[in-house]
């Protein structure tokens, strides 16, 4: 709950400090990946929709605060066995970013910029789909309630219409342990979205 709250200060500061503000929905396409550390475990993207708000604070340079609903996750595959078995890992969860950008071209009627920052994500909800012949299975209390992760990528603005692509690093790990193999698993995510500035 500390990490939501310092989130929440970080944006109420951006309010003083930037200045401009602009607010809209927006909506967009996700793709994620569970990293490993092991040769035995091999993983596979899933695809799923976004969908949240932001909220934009200055011009040149600016604060982008987001609250966004997702699932993230993906399918990890035990290449140790035989006959290799695969467990899908699905995560709906609240991510909250606050994105620092900077214009660096000016059109006009529209703008390019580049975009960092960090991300909190509070998982709400988890569901782990094993192969049926996994004989120990990954279960949900395995898996991590809060991640963070860090943001690169752009943007192009159009008269009200703002577009991100982004990739995010995972930070800490969503999943340490599975069987005997320390996997260390991290989620990455590719993440493109649309937003409409209402103001």
């Amino acid at each position: 709950m500390r990490k939501i709250t310092l989130l929440f200060v970080m944006v109420l500061v951006s309010g003083i400090v930037f200045g401009q503000f602009s607010i809209g929905p927006k909506i967009g396409f996700n793709t994620n990946k569970l990293t490993t550390d092991v040769d035995e475990y091999a993983s596979d993207a899933t695809n799923n929709f976004n969908f949240g708000a932001f909220a934009r604070f200055g011009t040149k340079i600016y604060l982008q605060p987001e609250v966004n609903w997702l699932t993230i996750g993906g399918v990890l595959e035990d290449k140790a066995s035989l006959n290799p078995v695969k467990t899908e890992i699905e995560m709906k969860s609240i991510e909250i970013p606050v994105i620092l950008g900077w214009r660096l071209i000016n059109l006009g009627a529209g703008n390019i910029r580049i975009l960092l920052g960090p991300s909190g994500t509070l998982v709400v909800d988890k569901t782990v789909k094993p192969d049926a012949t996994i004989t120990d299975p990954i279960e949900e209390a395995d898996l991590e309630d809060f991640l963070w992760g860090f943001n690169l990528g752009a943007g192009v603005d159009i008269f009200m219409f703002t577009l991100d692509i982004r990739y995010q690093m995972g930070i800490n790990e969503v999943l340490t342990k599975v069987q005997e193999f320390d996997v260390n698993s991290r989620n990455n995510m590719f993440a493109i979205s649309l937003g409409w500035k209402i103001l």
